[in-house]
């Protein structure tokens, strides 16, 4: 008996649209709209505040703020990998300063998860030892899920036992309702991004320029942007050169 053969075609995974398709998930225009932010005095924007971050959060009202950084001190190559000179030959200035526990990171996304408008976006900056081991317990119980990932190549040499790390990695979280359309705005930030800090500032020196395009891909002209942990305050200079402003705080 001869057997009848139907070609199936292909499942679509992704619907061929034109720009301004009602299908598309992508768009170049931000829909999401951030409300007026009334700041008490002390929170002085565009300035390098020097408080505790948590305490600021508090301060923050609910469901404000478009965009958030974080670059938490947790040392984890220095304090897990244990070189064995950490502040004698290398890395003094990093080994100097205060270390967040993870309980205590966990607590710095908690309050930035209650300051995120619906759709807000924490950028996370993270290193390979922590995005190998998991962190998925620092937001749990809040809105926050991860929607990309992107690595920064520093086109230096750092540390390492076998490779030498030349990278960092941003994590992308956004609060529910999870959605690209109508609220990230540029689509050409390639997910690994080449750049080099002109000055060594501070031992936590994130680039300028991928933060800036981070930055005005979530938000408008005006919106405030926070770091609170905000160390050499580069979040700030990227705001203001994208026509933002900043809020955030650093303990030194």
């Amino acid at each position: 008996m001869k057997r009848l053969y139907f070609k199936e075609e292909p499942p679509t995974l992704f619907p061929e649209t034109t720009t301004g398709d009602s299908n598309t998930v992508f768009s170049s225009e931000r829909t999401v709209q951030t409300p007026p932010l009334n700041l008490p005095g002390f929170l002085t924007p565009n300035t390098r505040l020097k408080m505790d971050g948590l305490k600021f959060l508090c301060h923050l009202p609910e469901e404000s703020i478009p965009v958030a950084f974080l670059d938490p001190q947790y040392r984890g190559m220095l304090d897990k990998m244990k070189y064995g000179n950490e502040g004698k030959s290398r890395e003094k200035r990093r080994s100097s300063l205060m270390q967040m526990s993870e309980e205590l990171i966990g607590e710095f996304i908690q309050g930035i998860d209650n300051v995120l408008i619906p759709s807000g976006h924490l950028f996370l900056w993270m290193d390979k030892f922590h995005l190998c081991q998991g962190f998925k317990t620092w937001f749990d119980g809040t809105q926050l899920d991860i929607v990309d990932l992107i690595v920064w190549n520093k086109d230096r040499f750092g540390m390492g036992y076998r490779s030498r790390r030349v990278s960092e990695y941003c994590v992308v979280l956004q609060k529910h309702p999870r959605k690209a359309k109508g609220v990230w705005k540029i689509h050409n930030i390639r997910d690994v991004w080449l750049e080099r800090t002109k000055t060594k500032e501070h031992p936590h020196q994130k680039p300028i320029g991928l933060q800036g395009e981070l930055i005005a891909a979530v938000s408008n002209e005006g919106d405030y942007i926070i770091d609170p942990a905000a160390g050499s305050f580069s979040v700030m200079e990227a705001a203001l050169s994208k026509g933002r402003n900043f809020i955030g705080c650093d303990l030194g």
